[in-house]
């Protein structure tokens, strides 16, 4: 039985809530990145940046090969990109209205 499509999504959303997952990302929309450039720019072990591609490799996010003595990493899809584009948008939207909202208040200078 195959899985329902709003439990893929979920799933997918899932492997986004890592910070280190989305830095790896970030890092990839450049194109493909050797593991030591990767470890350089983020601040962890070298075993938790390991378990980290895993997960983006399982979820079909990234895909690696050797280039010689180095293991490099690109996105699977552009669309991973566009992916954290949207996840820009949104936040700075949510963040915008926040600031907006708490601008309100502050003029307001009341509880109603």
């Amino acid at each position: 039985m195959s899985v329902p499509l709003y439990q893929a999504k979920a799933e997918l959303f899932r492997t986004l809530g890592h910070p280190v997952r989305i830095r790896v990302l970030e890092l990839l929309q450049d194109g493909p990145t050797p593991v030591r450039d990767l470890l350089a720019a983020i601040d962890v072990e070298a075993s938790n940046l390991s378990q980290q591609l895993a997960v983006l490799r399982r979820a079909g996010m990234v895909t690696s090969y050797r280039d010689g003595p180095l293991v490099m990493y690109a996105l699977s899809t552009p669309d991973v990109a566009d992916l954290l584009a949207a996840g820009r948008r949104i936040l700075g939207a949510v963040l915008t209205d926040r600031d907006a909202l708490l601008d309100e208040l502050r003029a307001s200078g009341t509880d109603r």
